[in-house]
């Protein structure tokens, strides 16, 4: 596990409130559940469902993700993205984070795999702990205009102008175990 935290670097640039991100089925800083592990090592490629706060006033969409910066690729490895999500949403329920598992609306962009839904955990084995940084910003426009097929990193960077306030969530996965 690497130490950086590319969320901490974002607010050092552009400070924005805090937003409670929370989920039912794993602790902060510990192991996701085993549904939310790759298909390839038992799991089902589902997403924990996800809980946030009210947001500050003027957050007119949300956008979330998942991101593991410890794969071994200089670059990390986006495993979901989604914008788009209707300001009066406080829950996403465990999907395979598809569109169509989404409130109405909302726009999942391919992941690393070139998939539009959430893939799972799969940590190489001799690579260590991953952290998965699940992430909920709070954004001052209703739609973020990206072109079809965007990356998660485009998502990234249009987000950070507009991020009023964020939530990160932060579970582990050992390559030991599965």
């Amino acid at each position: 596990m690497f130490s950086f935290d590319p969320y901490a670097e974002l607010t050092e640039l552009r400070p924005v409130a805090p937003l409670e991100l929370t989920s039912p089925d794993f602790t902060a800083g510990g192991p996701l559940p085993g549904f939310a592990w790759s298909s390839d090592r038992a799991g089902e490629d589902r997403h924990p469902t996800l809980e946030w706060s009210d947001p500050p006033a003027g957050t007119l969409s949300f956008a979330v993700s998942c991101f593991d910066p410890d794969a071994p690729t200089g670059s990390g490895f986006w495993h979901w993205a989604a914008y788009d999500i209707a300001p009066d949403v406080r829950r996403l329920d465990s999907s395979d984070g598809t569109a169509a598992d989404l409130p109405g609306g909302a726009i999942v962009l391919p992941n690393e795999a070139r998939k539009e839904r959430f893939i799972g955990a799969a940590p190489p084995a001799g690579t260590g702990i991953h952290r998965y940084f699940f992430v909920v910003d709070a954004l001052d426009v209703d739609h973020l205009e990206l072109e079809p097929g965007s990356t998660p990193g485009v998502l990234g960077f249009n987000r950070h102008f507009h991020t009023l306030a964020r939530g990160v969530l932060i579970g582990t996965g050992d390559p030991a175990e599965r």
